[in-house]
């Protein structure tokens, strides 16, 4: 990239106190890390379908990883003692169960809402995940020197993480609507080493100064619940990708990036954002690079009624590049 850009110095928006529930937190990840935990998170349908072979925890991958009820005793209670001090510990009839998950990536774990993800301010992690990551790894080597990178939906933090990674020295900006998902952004990215500074606020509204990569996997899902972790609006769920890509596109200095990984709902065989990304991005400066990662993803929500009229629902990339 040709422009050399000065950020502001990342201030966590969020400190860790020594004592405080973000703390119990912090140590959750580390204790586990220490007992050699891993756990690769799944769809909702197969975590339903794994969740109803066996309906009591008897491990730490089965509270911390399939969200399943446990009794006392049934993993060491270290772990409860820090679920309750992080205020993460719910009575489920005469069980304890954990509100939080924990899921690998790379070396790193990451904390997550527990399964069912039903609430409105629920932290998803999963599948897109790692597709989300793997596109990062794969695209941000080849973009040259980046100063700062903006995520915006970073909900557990996950992708501004590998991408700080990957570009070190590069500022990171984790900007997010949920301030569930930033408390525990924060925690995610204090356990994998990485300074952040955490915004609350839609798409790039409260992130100010020069951005040169801006890195985002919005909701893409036509969710009847309106839930705004996976609620994507009209376009058949693609609506908000196509904001926050304009809205990427109007910030980027001159030889920035915007790297976006969605999914987009297929009717007789048109892909809309991709037409409407083709017909306003040159008006800003911008091309366009993109590609189908995955043909087929979340095939059970061709079941219900929003999506009566899609033939599939594809995992797509958009690398937009300005001037």
């Amino acid at each position: 990239m040709s422009t050399t850009l000065t950020a502001t110095q990342p201030v966590e928006r969020r400190p860790i106190p020594g004592i405080g529930p973000d703390a119990a937190l912090l140590e959750l990840l580390s204790a586990l890390a220490d007992a050699g935990y891993s756990f690769t998170s799944v769809t909702p349908a197969t975590h339903a379908r794994v969740l109803g072979r066996k309906p009591e925890a008897q491990t730490l991958r089965d509270v911390f990883g399939w969200s399943r009820p446990f009794r006392e005793g049934a993993i060491p209670h270290s772990f409860v003692e820090l679920l309750q001090r992080a205020d993460m510990l719910e009575q489920d009839g005469d069980r304890l169960k954990s509100k939080v998950r924990a899921s690998s990536l790379g070396n790193d774990l990451f904390l997550h809402s527990a399964f069912p993800t039903d609430g409105e301010d629920s932290v998803f992690f999963g599948p897109d995940t790692y597709r989300y990551a793997a596109l990062l790894e794969a695209e941000l080597p080849r973009l040259g020197p980046v100063s700062r990178i903006v995520d915006i939906g970073a909900g557990s933090g996950a992708g501004g993480i590998v991408a700080a990674k990957l570009a070190p020295g590069a500022a990171l900006t984790l900007s997010d609507v949920n301030p569930a998902a930033l408390r525990l952004a924060t925690v995610n990215a204090a356990h994998a080493g990485i300074n952040a500074e955490l915004l609350e606020g839609p798409g790039l509204d409260k992130v100010t100064g020069a951005v040169d990569l801006v890195i985002a996997n919005p909701p893409y899902i036509m969710d009847e619940g309106d839930r705004a972790y996976r609620n994507g609006g009209g376009m058949h769920g693609a609506q908000l990708s196509y904001e926050w890509a304009l809205a990427g596109a109007k910030r980027l200095e001159p030889g920035g990036h915007m790297i976006l990984y969605t999914g987009v709902a297929m009717v007789e065989g048109r892909d809309e954002l991709l037409v409407a990304l083709n017909q306003h991005l040159p008006a800003l400066g911008c091309s366009l690079a993109y590609r189908e990662l995955d043909p087929d993803i979340f095939g059970e929500e061709l079941e219900k009624p929003p999506y009566r009229d899609v033939e599939r629902i594809a995992a797509i990339a958009a690398i937009i590049t300005k001037g």
